[in-house]
């Protein structure tokens, strides 16, 4: 059970609500009302991330499984493995994402190309080190321009946002099939 309570979306009212109820009925969609101003914001960065951004849908569920799992985020592997497959992503690879220790070599071995093993190995150095070394930044900036690198850290660091929001409130996985949905909003 989440540590804050569930909000019932027909109650939230105004652009906010009206905004709530056009996305799926997600559990976390119904804790961002208790900080309205905050909510919008996060709806506007989540749209940003999964529908404004230039990188690929593949890359972009790739950075998201590897930032659910250094966070140790349950609720956002769940939902985005699922999201992934829809983008083209093979379980095999989705499991790999998972449970690889990371590197451009470790993200080689399992059969990536070379511009997603360096956003991946990107990946890895901002989460666990904040600013990732010279060589990390360097393999990345040889795939992406930089309107992609910014897209990529965005990315990254969104989704560590939003796994920590999921991880501290406990929000509950919910039983809709996102599968079936068509990601048009955050």
């Amino acid at each position: 059970m989440a540590r804050i309570p569930y909000l019932d979306l027909a109650h939230v009212a105004g652009p906010l609500g009206e905004r709530l109820r056009e996305r799926p009925p997600l559990n976390l969609f119904r804790l961002l009302p208790h900080a309205p101003g905050v909510a919008t914001g996060f709806l506007s960065m989540g749209q940003a991330v999964l529908r404004d951004s230039s990188l690929p849908p593949r890359l972009r569920e790739l950075l998201i499984l590897r930032v659910g799992a250094l966070s140790g985020a349950a609720y956002e592997i769940h939902q985005h493995r699922k999201l992934a497959r829809k983008a083209g992503v093979p379980d095999a690879t989705v499991e790999a994402i998972l449970s690889v220790k990371g590197g451009e070599a470790g993200w080689r071995a399992v059969g990536l190309g070379d511009a997603e093993c360096a956003a991946l190995a990107f990946t890895d150095a901002t989460v666990r080190e904040v600013k990732a070394g010279e060589a990390a930044y360097a393999a990345l900036a040889r795939h992406f321009g930089p309107a992609q690198q910014i897209e990529v850290l965005v990315t990254v660091g969104f989704y560590m946002l939003v796994s920590r929001l999921l991880e501290n409130l406990e929000v509950d996985l919910e039983t809709v099939d996102v599968e079936n949905l068509e990601l048009r909003h955050a």
